[in-house]
C-alpha cells in the first residue's frame, strides 16, 4: 500500500445549506452538508462550500459545521439575505413534500480563489441541480467545475427549481450520476425512451453524456450500480421509516466515501444502502452515529448482491 492509498481523502460539497422546519420540529438539511456530514462519519475530509445569512439561524449553522469537525470558513456570511429554510410536510407512505424558500442566502454564493483551490486540490466535487436556480450561485458552481478533479452530481429534482438546458450541461460534466428511479423516468421521458428499461436508460445517459457511473436509488427495491460495462445490485434493508428526509444523501456520502478509499462497488453499496435505511429509520437528515453503530445496523440483515 502506498502513502496515497493512506492519505485522508477531500470532497467539497457545494450548495444549500438550510432548515428543515418541521410541523414539531426544526433540523439543519441541504443535501451538500448532509453529504458532507455523513463523509465525516467515514473519515473523510469533508467541506462546505455555500453561504448563510448574517442571522441567528446562519450562525446556528456554522456552530453545527464546527460541531461536526466540518470547517466553516467557506460557508460565507451574506448581510442581505437571510439563511435558507425549508417546510417540510410528511405524505402519506412518509415521504416528504417540500417548500423552498426563494432568495435565500445559499442562491448567492460568491467565486472567489481560495475556494478554486480548495476545490482544485479535493479528490472529488459533489454538486446538485437545486443552486443552480440562482444565476449567481450557478455561474459559481459553473467555474468550480472546472477546477475539480472527480466530478459527483446528485441530480435531485425539486419542482420548478430546475431546466432542461442546465441539467444536460451538468450531466455532460460528471463523472459519477446519483439519481432515483422517477429521475430515471423523467430523463426517459425527454429523450422517448421506454420508461420502464432501467438499464436502457443508463446506458443511454452513460452515452450521450460520457458519464463513467451511474448509481440509480429505488427505495423499498434497493439501488443499482452501474459502470460503463458492469452492474451491481443490492436489495433494501427493511425498517420502519420515521421519514425519508436524507437517506439519498447519507447512500450517495457512504458510496463515496468508500470508493474513494479504495473498497470494491459491492462494499461500497452495502454501506450506502444500509446509511440509507439507517437515516430513514431516525427523524432528520443528520442522526447521531458512528460507524460501530452502523455495522451493528448491518450485521443484523445483510441484502444480498444481485450481478
Amino acid at each position: 500500500m502506498n502513502s496515497n492509498d493512506l492519505k485522508i481523502k477531500t470532497v467539497v460539497c457545494y450548495g444549500e445549506v438550510l432548515w428543515d422546519i418541521f410541523p414539531t420540529q426544526t433540523k439543519p438539511g441541504g443535501a451538500p452538508m448532509n453529504v458532507a456530514y455523513h463523509l465525516r462519519k467515514f473519515g473523510i475530509d469533508s467541506r462546505m462550500i455555500s453561504r448563510v445569512g448574517a442571522d441567528n439561524l446562519g450562525d446556528r449553522l456554522n456552530y453545527l459545521l464546527k460541531g461536526w469537525n466540518i470547517p466553516a470558513n467557506y460557508c460565507q456570511p451574506d448581510t442581505n439575505h437571510e439563511t435558507g429554510q425549508v417546510l417540510a410536510t410528511v405524505l402519506p407512505g412518509n415521504e416528504m413534500c417540500y417548500t423552498i424558500q426563494e432568495g435565500a442566502a445559499w442562491d448567492f454564493i460568491e467565486w472567489n480563489e481560495q475556494q478554486a483551490e480548495l476545490v482544485r486540490n479535493a479528490d472529488a466535487f459533489v454538486f446538485g441541480s437545486l443552486v443552480t436556480r440562482n444565476e449567481t450561485s450557478r455561474e459559481t458552481l459553473y467555474r468550480l467545475i472546472e477546477e475539480a478533479k472527480f466530478k459527483v452530481f446528485d441530480i435531485n429534482l425539486r419542482p420548478p427549481f430546475y431546466s432542461r438546458d442546465i441539467l444536460e450541461y451538468l450531466l455532460g460534466k460528471c463523472d459519477l450520476l446519483k439519481l432515483n428511479e422517477n429521475e430515471v423516468a423523467l430523463l426517459a421521458q425527454w429523450y422517448s425512451l421506454e420508461c420502464d428499461d432501467e438499464v436502457g436508460c443508463v446506458r443511454f445517459l452513460q452515452k450521450e453524456f460520457n458519464i463513467s457511473e451511474i448509481i440509480v436509488t429505488k427505495g423499498s427495491e434497493g439501488a443499482t450500480y452501474y459502470t460503463l460495462t458492469e452492474s451491481c445490485s443490492l436489495s433494501a434493508y427493511l425498517v420502519e421509516v420515521k421519514d425519508t428526509v436524507g437517506s439519498g444523501d447519507s447512500f450517495l456520502a457512504a458510496f463515496l466515501a468508500k470508493k474513494l478509499q479504495g473498497a470494491p462497488a459491492e462494499e461500497g453499496m452495502k454501506y450506502a444502502t444500509a446509511l440509507g435505511a439507517f437515516v430513514a429509520s431516525h427523524e432528520g437528515a443528520c442522526p447521531e452515529y458512528n460507524l460501530e453503530n452502523l455495522n451493528e445496523f448491518i450485521t443484523k440483515k445483510e441484502p444480498e448482491l444481485a450481478f
